[in-house]
Parts: C-alpha cells; structure tokens; sequence
C-alpha cells in the first residue's frame, strides 16, 4: 500500500480497529479517511477531492466549513461551553426565537433536543400528553430515526430487528403515484384514495385512540417522495376533524433542503408540531429540537413536561443555529435552494431520463432529489429488489462506486439514487457533478434487458 494512501495511516487502522459504525457489517467497511472539507467539496489526507452531492446525510445545507459558522462556534466557545437545562443562556434563547420566527402557523416555542430520533421521540411524547391517547399513526415508507421509539416509528426495514418496539404504533400507506397502493394513475386520484385509506384506516384503529399522525412532508430515505397536491392538506383536516396531533418530521425536508423555511410551507400547511435537525445548523453541533404549537405548549402550562435532555439547547450548538439562521437569511440559501431544484437539478435530470432507459421516476424540489432505476419502464420492475443486499444490490451499487472513482458522493437506497447537494454548490460543480452521474448511469443500463 503507497505512502500517500489514507488507509496505510494510523487514522484508519484505529478507525477499523476501535471504531463501530452504524448501520454496518464491521468487517465489509472500508472508509474513507477526510481530512477536511470546504463548500461542497471535501478530502482525504492525501488530498483526493470529493464533491459532497449527499451533504452527507442531506444535513450540511450551508456546506462544510462555512466561515461564519465556525467563527460563531469560535466566539461562543469562548463565552460559555456548556449549561443545563434549565438556566437561560442568550444562545438559546436567540435560537428559539430564530427558528420560532420562520415557522408556520402558531407554532412558537421549541424543545431542544441532541437530534432529530429525539425530536421525534418527544414530540410522540407530547402528543400522547395532550391528548390522552395512546396511538400513533406513520407511515410505511418512513424513517424517523433509530432510538426505541423512533425506530417503531419508522417504516422501513430497518425497524424489523428491533421489534417489538414501542406498543401503539400503526402503519399506513402514504401517496407514491410512481407506484401507487391505490392504483391510480393521476395525482389527483392519488390524493383522493391515499386519504380515503388514512381515513379508513382511523376508522377502524378508533379516532379516539389516536393520539397523533407523524409523517416526513417530503419523504427522505425511502425515496425523496413528494405528496401529490392536497394531500397534507387532507391529513390537517383528518387531524382537526378526531382532534388528532399533526406531527410534521421535517428532519431532512426543512431548512432550505426543499426550497422553502420547512417543506411544509411549499403546501401552506401548518402541523402541530415540527420536528428539526440536521440543516438547522448543517450538523457543525448536534442539534436537534419540537417546533411546538401554542395550543399543545399551553397543555404544560401548568402541569410539568416529564421529559429532558442534560444537553437540551446546548450552548454551542445554538449558537451555530443562530448563525446559520443568519447564513440563510444574508446569502438568499431558501431561494436558491428552489431556483437550483427549478432551473438546474430538475430539468438536467429529467433530460437524463431521456437517454438512459434505467431511469424510471425523477422527483425532488430544491436541493433534494432522487432517482428511481428500472429494469423495465413498462412494467417499473426495480433494478434491485427491495431491502436488497450483497449481490442483488449490485447494479445501483455499482453507479455509486463509479461515481465514488471519479470524485462524486451521492446516497443511495434500494433502487434509487439521491442528489442532495449543499445550498451553497457552486453551480460550474453542480454541473460537472451532473454530468458524472449522467455517465455513470451506463452502469445502470447495462443491466437492463
């Protein structure tokens, strides 16, 4: 193995030796080794560059290493590290109100959290509290994070190992018109039946048992699924006819990710609640937090929240938040989210969709896009089957790794491909990013029929 290779270092022997990665077989790993990162770009520590079009875990909206948000962290660390809970610190305070200002609706005060599992978690918690009841409803095609409850919550497979979970969880069919539950083939039907289900299925689970309905506005991980109109219009008005907690995990969708504040703005609808994370501050601190309506806080007004976190509004990841919020403000990031999904992200790779016949679906807003490979546009057979692994995930792995080769990261799930780049790409790399997917999807063709 040649000198400059990060792997002969010591960084990756102790990384293979000591560290245990998530959501991995330890043994298959063999990770990159990154030294540093700027904007969309990061590199190893012999200097192989890499444009970051996943932002990670679609978390590093304002890109790596963001001046402003480092000297914040900088200027915080040298006021105040760390405080508990239940003091007042500016930092906090300036976050809430921040984050607070630019949320829909009545929702004015935040619960902060270490991240988005749990976000989720407490506003489960909440819900339940409010009013009484002990059942939630979710999708199946979801991931709300991977503590106790939040893996109930989530519909993939990955909650299949940690069954039985969290007792009162019950999982519905969302809309996908690509591959609809309801076999429609028009958005406006799509709507219609997906809400006929979800009304059906609080029928006969008991409107007075359910406490809340969460769902991601946007779908992230399982498939960057965007709702047909009037969808979360008909789930605010299911939730307000049974008195039903409207959760909104807005996770990975909001801040900018989808060209507006929350992906729930792009509809005009206000949930009860909203869970936050990763773009709120690009991940430069954990945080994480509940949005929370008037209506529901006024519930602890007078009757004590029985829940906390040691690190709840942290002092240095607050601080980041307040300066991204500032980030995005200064810099038009929410606009420019939209105009890249709108002029760039979404017309290039729909043309792609022309000439490479293993592309099936193209859906996305903003920065937040996937696409979804066939084996065969008639009959939309994926080109890996679901939750595959090993062999049978070796077409779509095979694009990622060619693109990995020529210096580009993208995020891949089942039979998609997700394009998630920071607000802040500068669109000569975004292009050039492109254009590397564009090419590596021969990969993806050649397994077609």
């Amino acid at each position: 193995m040649a000198a400059s290779d990060p792997r002969s270092g010591s960084t990756y022997a102790n990384d293979r030796a000591h560290v245990f990665h998530s959501w991995s077989a330890q043994r298959s790993l063999d990770p990159l080794v990154i030294a540093g990162g700027e904007g969309a770009w990061i590199w190893d520590e012999a200097g192989t560059r890499y444009l970051d079009l996943s932002s990670q875990l679609m978390n590093v909206n304002i890109g790596h290493q963001h001046p402003k948000l480092v000297a914040a962290l900088k200027d915080q660390a040298d006021q105040l590290t760390t405080l508990a809970p239940f003091h007042a610190t500016e930092a906090r305070s300036a976050a809430a109100k921040a984050i607070v200002d630019h949320a829909p609706g009545d929702l004015d005060m935040v619960f902060f959290t270490n991240g988005g599992a749990e976000a989720t978690e407490n506003a489960v918690r909440m819900a339940r509290l409010h009013t009484g009841r002990h059942k939630v409803l979710a999708m199946y095609r979801s991931y709300h994070g991977a503590t106790a409850g939040s893996i109930t919550l989530t519909g993939d497979p990955r909650r299949w190992p940690s069954e039985p979970g969290l007792p009162g969880v019950v999982h519905f069919w969302g809309p996908y018109p690509y591959r609809s539950a309801f076999g429609t083939t028009t958005d406006a039907d799509e709507t219609e039946r997906a809400l006929v289900h979800l009304a059906d299925t609080i029928m006969v689970e008991g409107p007075d048992t359910i406490a809340a309905i969460i769902l991601e506005p946007v779908v992230g991980t399982n498939g960057i699924l965007v709702p047909p109109p009037g969808y979360l219009a008909g789930v605010r008005a299911l939730c307000d006819e049974h008195g039903i907690v409207f959760i909104a995990d807005e996770v990975m969708a909001g801040f900018g990710r989808c060209g507006e504040w929350f992906a729930v703005d792009h509809w005009g609808v206000a949930p009860d609640l909203i869970c936050f994370a990763k773009g709120v501050n690009s991940g430069y601190v954990p945080l994480g937090g509940v949005i929370i309506s008037r209506r529901i806080a006024d519930t602890f007004r007078d009757r004590p929240y029985p829940g906390g976190l040691t690190y709840s509004g942290h002092p240095l990841a607050c601080a980041t938040a307040v300066a991204s919020i500032a980030i995005f403000e200064e810099e038009g990031l929410i606009d420019r989210s939209r105009r890249l999904g709108e002029e760039i992200l979404g017309p290039r790779l729909r043309a792609m969709a022309e000439h490479h016949p293993s592309i099936g679906d193209v859906r996305g807003l903003g920065c937040f896009w996937a696409l979804e490979l066939v084996r065969d546009r008639e009959t939309r057979e994926p080109l890996v089957p679901f939750n595959a692994s090993g062999a049978a995930a070796a077409p779509v792995a095979e694009v990622v790794a060619a693109l990995k080769k020529a210096g580009v990261l993208v995020f891949a799930h089942f039979n998609r491909i997700h394009i998630t780049p920071p607000l802040v790409i500068d669109e000569a790399d975004l292009g050039a990013g492109l254009a590397a997917i564009d090419d590596a999807l021969s990969l993806a063709d050649a397994h077609l029929p």
